[in-house]
């Protein structure tokens, strides 16, 4: 059973209804009685996060909500780093990311990380390090991925919000799989200091899943806001994320995407979820209109594959070198290795034309936000896979599935713009479904406004038997 959101913890902790101490030792029960079903949490540091509360924490807006971190690409220092590879696995941090150190000096306490597919490179969470993590809503089903550990943590109620990140749908995709709201940011919103790595400066966003829209908004005032010398910085909002979400949102013109030039097949059940979404938008007085997309999920998954990809190689490498070996046949996953050895002799021009193939969808894509103010579509081709589908030691399987369960979500991270997935209906197995909104760069205000008002007339819930 859900407890409280983060909103509600925090002002129960600053009116002294209950205290940090307390609300901490819930969830570090609610962990250690629901984690091993379900495989979402690899490392805790419940002791530090005791001594912490015990010291006194930061009278910050999340002053004693407990949170999880994502073990991929944002450090929690003295934990491992292992971005869910077998290569990363004996890897420590050091220091703390910029945003974990965020959300401490505004009172939250970091209980653990979550687990990932290796390196991110998955729209399901199963590492051969750490083994699957479940779907709290039915066992045998993925949890989505990459942000798959932080999303069955939240949806299983261990924790009000976790962090994740979004490299081609990997907050989107484990919020609709888990009946989460899930909102990856503008490029350029969250530092991504001090990992200089081509995904978080350029398609990567890093924010968090979330049971309610007031809980993300305030999430990202926290986490939101450049360092000096960030590659990227997205535009300032015009007032906080949490004040913007309790903002009517106004008359939207909203544009309806259905299917996707040469894409997958979209499943009735998501159809049905997304023009059940557009209908109630029009009740609610929003103008929608059908229209189609102008770029192709084939093309879009080439651009983003590439980048991925040198990133991918980019870091296996420094990670050799800094252990001083060859990559060994058991380092890393075969869907990896392909990975791997594709990329590795990537000339310098196709990582160019990539980038520059990315600006022109920029382009494409942007030419309907003329028209619209937020497009509309599923957020999941076909609904949350068994577990097993999406197998990383059968590469073809990944190559098969992989871009079905991605259609909808990478094209927003090849542009930088803010996407949403929000819940909305359940397929035939009663799973949740979720549906996107995207706005331009810059305008989460927008998506938050009105994910608040859906919110507010269809409100979701967790699953029935956590």
């Amino acid at each position: 059973m859900r407890g409280p959101d983060a909103v509600a913890t925090a002002a129960a902790v600053r009116n002294g209804e209950t205290d940090a101490r307390a609300v901490t030792e819930q969830a570090i029960a609610r962990i250690e009685e629901l984690d091993p079903d379900l495989g979402a949490v690899t490392h805790t540091r419940f002791d530090a996060a005791r001594a912490e509360v015990a010291a006194g924490l930061p009278d910050g807006p999340l002053n004693g909500v407990p949170i999880l971190v994502k073990d991929l690409g944002t450090d929690v220092a003295g934990l491992p780093a292992t971005g869910g590879s077998r290569l990363f696995a004996d890897a420590t941090a050091r220091h703390d990311s910029e945003l974990v150190a965020r959300y401490r000096r505004a009172g939250a306490v970091v209980l653990g990380t979550t687990n990932t597919p290796e390196l991110g490179l998955n729209a399901s969470t199963e590492p051969a390090l750490f083994g699957p993590t479940r779907n709290p809503w039915n066992t045998a089903r993925s949890p989505g991925g990459s942000s798959g550990g932080s999303a069955a943590a939240v949806a299983a109620g261990m924790v009000p919000v976790a962090h994740a990140s979004d490299g081609g749908g990997s907050i989107r995709i484990p919020a609709a799989a888990c009946g989460l709201f899930g909102l990856k940011p503008s490029r350029g919103r969250v530092s991504p200091a001090p990992r200089p790595t081509t995904l978080s400066g350029l398609v990567s966003g890093h924010h968090a899943l979330t049971t309610t829209v007031r809980d993300s908004a305030l999430f990202l005032d926290v986490a939101a806001g450049p360092l000096p010398g960030d590659a990227y910085a997205a535009p300032a909002p015009a007032a906080p994320f949490a004040e913007l979400a309790r903002r009517a949102p106004g008359r939207l013109r909203i544009g309806l995407l259905t299917e996707l030039p040469g894409g997958p097949d979209v499943h009735p059940d998501c159809e049905a979820a997304v023009r059940a979404a557009a209908r109630l938008c029009e009740e609610l007085g929003h103008e929608v209109t059908g229209t189609t997309a102008r770029y192709r999920p084939d093309d879009v998954g080439r651009t983003s594959g590439v980048l991925m990809g040198a990133d991918v190689v980019a870091q296996i490498d420094a990670r050799l070198a800094w252990l001083g070996r060859p990559l060994a046949d058991d380092d890393i996953e075969p869907s990896t290795r392909v990975v791997y050895d594709t990329y590795r002799a990537l000339a310098a021009a196709d990582v160019s034309r990539a980038l520059r193939r990315a600006q022109e969808i920029g382009w494409e894509v942007g030419a309907a936000f003329d028209r619209f103010d937020v497009l509309l579509s599923p957020t999941l081709a076909q609904p949350t896979p068994l577990l097993g589908t999406l197998d990383t030691s059968a590469p073809e399987s990944i190559y098969r599935y992989g871009s079905v369960y991605s259609a909808f979500t990478s094209v927003y991270n090849v542009t930088g713009m803010p996407a949403m997935s929000v819940p909305f209906g359940h397929d035939g197995e009663g799973l949740p479904l979720g549906v996107q909104f995207a706005a331009p760069l810059g305008g989460e205000g927008v998506l938050f406004a009105l994910a608040a008002q859906l919110e507010r007339e269809a409100p979701w819930g967790g699953p029935p038997a956590v």
